[in-house]
């Protein structure tokens, strides 16, 4: 999946010159600086999953498109056999695998995360909507704004995603699912 991540730059530029949107006008359409965006489309800057969702709702395409390459092809249903999603590595020790990527006009992204405790902890992001995170496997420190939550396995959390928030491995490698509606 390496290779596709580097590649999503790049999809990106392809398809917003195809609709003719400028950078610049692009970065306003979503809300980010002018410098910030043009550093995530020319792959400079690692893109936050909340924008690249920001991006593919502006470009008028799935996120799937832009992770893949490839439409979603299913309506009806999707099954995600063990291991078969599209797994992303987001920042060293933090890595997802889409579970739903398959699926047309998605209305929430099921991900399944995997932490590695000898990593730093990504940074805080924020996304509009509401997250859902439920751990599968070890034990998940979650931060939300000014508080910090120690989860273990079979423990979730639903929260407010506009507040600045992250999650780490606490001790060991560890396996949240985590549901994210726009």
């Amino acid at each position: 999946m390496q290779d596709n991540l580097k590649q999503i730059p790049g999809r990106i530029k392809e398809l917003r010159e195809v609709l003719e949107i400028s950078l610049i006008d692009m970065a306003k359409d979503i809300g980010l600086p002018y410098e910030t965006y043009a550093g995530y489309e020319s792959g400079a800057l690692d893109i936050p999953i909340s924008v690249l969702y920001s991006i593919s709702n502006r470009l008028g395409t799935d996120a799937t498109v832009l992770l893949t390459g490839e439409d979603p092809k299913m309506d009806t249903a999707s099954v995600c056999r063990r291991d078969k999603g599209v797994r992303v590595e987001r920042f060293p020790g933090y890595e997802f695998t889409s579970l739903a990527y398959n699926f047309k006009d998605r209305t929430m992204e099921p991900l399944m995360v995997y932490l590695d405790p000898t990593q730093e902890p990504a940074p805080l992001v924020i996304h509009s909507g509401q997250e859902f995170n439920f751990v599968v496997e070890g034990s998940v420190r979650v931060k939300i704004d000014k508080r910090e939550y120690i989860l273990n396995t079979g423990d979730s959390i639903y929260f407010n995603a506009r507040l600045p928030h992250g999650q780490s491995a606490v001790g060991v490698p560890s396996k949240f699912i985590t549901v994210i509606q726009e």
